[in-house]
């Protein structure tokens, strides 16, 4: 399936509220096991969010929030 997915890792400086954004578009059948192969750290926590067009993935690896928004193309 084909997806346009929207990265974003969240900034952890206390003084800094600006993210860090990323869009691409992919193609893959599970984006769970998409998203554990792309992170490279250990993954503490991942929650899946089944949305009407996709999916969204909130995760905590390495002490760093992140968020993968996988929209069906």
């Amino acid at each position: 399936m084909e997806y346009e997915l929207v990265h974003e890792i969240k900034n952890s400086c206390p003084n800094n509220q600006m993210r860090d954004v990323f869009i691409e578009e992919i193609e893959t059948d599970d984006p769970v096991a998409f998203v554990r192969a792309r992170l490279k750290g250990r993954v503490d926590e991942l929650t899946v969010e089944e949305r009407r067009d996709g999916v969204t993935i909130h995760v905590l690896c390495d002490g760093l929030r992140q968020t993968f928004t996988f929209s069906e193309m």
